[in-house]
């Protein structure tokens, strides 16, 4: 593999080198065989199944690679965090795709680092599957997401709540860099490493920011901006709940990353939250817009210092953009759900429809892909719009009535409203069905099953109907769980 190691490169500050603690047995559990060939992993490599447990477990140095765990800070569920970092994780290096895009490859659950504050550095392999499958889920769906190269089981045992199988997943993501690695070294008043760190992610994800000469690091916070809003939008789309949307996950390159205690939103309701850890309902699937707003704020003030000397002169260049939040958000998040809805332009008295069928759908109890599929279908399907009509009523017949002003075709709104509603989600039943099949026989036959029909999110195959099912209990009592 060509490794590149940029980050690597710069001061030791901003990382630990050190290579991962080897595992007993490695074997390869999940490979994902179409983005091994976009980062052209060599066929030496690739068609060896041996060699890639090992590598890929971390027992074999990649040669090239600079094995690294890096530092960062983070607000948990509200609370700071001065030092996080890499506690079970080992960045091996970068390399560049078949397009010449870079990308990080890292190692989780390959042992304990400096970071690890007392744990034991490994992952479970639920917790493996599951990052593993909800990524090329989302990816598939159209989200901007980190993904996964590879499972390697360990052949030892991790003890969490009981004994369960070890397991080494391979993260790829356009970098590491979170708000959370700004927050690190703000809260140490280090404006050198801030400096450093800015020009760095300036270069490897906003290149064109280089050329501008006055106010870059405004520019720089309006574009982070953008991308987490475009993120949370998407998110928004197809009912994915992050669960954990801690400032150390939010990346500065705006992909999902962090796959611990998500799930999807079955039946509509913005309060619905699935993570154990998550009491107080702080990252409920309708509370992710405002959290994203308060997460874009404590990496503005990370930027203070860079912005303007004068704090006081600083805030009130940053202020305006950080108030600008609710409206752009809420510009991007109605264009989304018109585009749902079918509507090719958008009109200020949409946002009344919009809010009248979800409300619709909370009081209904409705299922949220359901009922978007049930709509899509509804334009060339008597019996889908028959169904769709007994739930929504007048919901329905003014989307109708406002489809009927825009003159197209019904073949074209349906194209559009299918380019953005899935027929097919990773259900949380069927996602727990996976994990506890691989758990417990080690097969791998139902996660590959589940993942073939997960690729192609919006067309019916085959198999897509085993999977489309909503759980018998409305996931009433359905938990998730972070997998450290």
């Amino acid at each position: 593999m060509n490794f590149s190691n940029s980050y690597a490169c710069l001061d030791k500050v901003f990382y630990e080198r050190l290579r991962p603690t080897p595992v007993q047995d490695p074997q390869l559990f999940l490979w994902n065989s179409s983005l091994s060939e976009q980062l052209m992993i060599p066929n030496e490599l690739k068609h060896d199944s041996v060699a890639l447990a090992q590598a890929f477990s971390g027992n074999h140095i990649i040669p090239g690679s600079e094995p690294i765990a890096t530092v960062y800070a983070g607000h948990q569920f509200g609370s700071f965090v001065p030092q996080l970092g890499d506690g079970r994780a080992h960045l091996l290096g970068e390399v560049l795709d078949q397009f010449g895009q870079r990308w990080d490859i890292q190692l989780k659950g390959s042992g304990r680092t400096s970071f690890s504050r007392g744990g034991d550095g490994r992952c479970a392999l639920g917790p493996a599957v599951r990052e593993f499958i909800m990524s090329e889920a989302m990816n598939a769906l159209g989200v901007p997401t980190t993904r996964c190269l590879a499972v390697v089981t360990t052949g030892e045992t991790v003890f969490r709540e009981t004994p369960l199988p070890g397991a080494v997943v391979t993260r790829v993501a356009s970098s590491h860099l979170r708000v959370g690695t700004f927050q690190f070294f703000a809260a140490r008043g280090d404006h050198q490493a801030l400096k450093t760190l800015c020009n760095y992610t300036i270069e490897r994800h906003y290149p064109e920011l280089q050329e501008e000469s006055q106010n870059q690091y405004i520019l720089f916070l309006n574009k982070v901006f953008e991308r987490q809003v475009h993120l949370v939008v998407e998110w928004m789309r197809v009912g994915f709940i992050h669960g954990v949307m801690n400032t150390d996950n939010t990346s500065l390159s705006g992909e999902t990353i962090d796959y611990g205690p998500c799930a999807m939103m079955g039946i509509y309701d913005p309060q619905t939250v699935y993570s154990s850890i998550d009491t107080m309902g702080r990252y409920a699937f309708g509370n992710q817009p405002d959290i994203l707003h308060w997460n874009i704020a404590r990496f503005a003030e990370c930027l203070l210092p860079l912005i303007n000397a004068d704090r006081n002169k600083a805030v009130d260049l940053v202020g305006p953009v950080i108030a600008e939040f609710p409206y752009r958000f809420e510009k991007e998040y109605m264009k989304m759900m018109g585009k749902k809805l079918g509507l090719t332009f958008f009109k200020p008295e949409d946002q009344k429809l919009i809010s009248s069928i979800l409300n619709r759908l909370k009081d209904r109890r409705l299922d949220y892909t359901i009922a978007f599929d049930l709509l899509t279908k509804s334009l060339m399907s008597e019996t889908a719009a028959s169904q769709i009509n007994n739930e929504l009523g007048v919901c329905f017949d003014l989307w109708k009535k406002r489809l009927s002003e825009q003159n197209e075709v019904p073949q074209k709104v349906q194209e559009l409203m299918r380019q953005h509603n899935p027929v097919v989600i990773p259900r949380n039943h069927h996602v727990e069905k996976v994990l506890q099949e691989s758990e417990q026989t080690g097969r791998v036959t139902l996660a590959e099953d589940f993942l073939q029909v997960l690729r192609s999110p919006y067309e019916e195959q085959a198999q897509t109907f085993e999977y489309q099912d909503p759980p018998s209990d409305c996931d009433e009592n359905y938990q998730t769980f972070c997998g450290t």
